[in-house]
């Protein structure tokens, strides 16, 4: 089974995205692709029994100008998905 997270938007500071076949308590983190580091935050838990869904995760002020994507991980804590990248100005 193949997970897949799928990058909407980014509009003012909150990525939209959808997301399939992840499973309760999977993690979606935010990479910076430059230096390939997870930030601390956000961190978005899945908290539905349902594997597919959407997500609005808000960035924080914290999360300087450059280029991201966000990286799924299963419970475990093992890659399951990324998104595309996308520039936060």
């Amino acid at each position: 089974m193949i997970s897949v997270l799928n990058f909407v938007e980014l509009e003012n500071r909150v990525v939209s995205v959808t997301y399939r076949n992840l499973m309760v308590k999977a993690k979606v983190v935010l990479v910076d692709r430059a230096s390939g580091t997870q930030l601390a935050d956000p961190v978005t838990t899945i908290t539905s029994p349902m594997p597919v869904g959407s997500l609005r995760i808000r960035l924080p002020a914290s999360v300087k100008p450059g280029t991201y994507f966000l990286m799924a991980l299963n419970g475990h804590g093992d890659y399951v998905a990324k998104s595309a990248e996308f520039e936060l100005a």
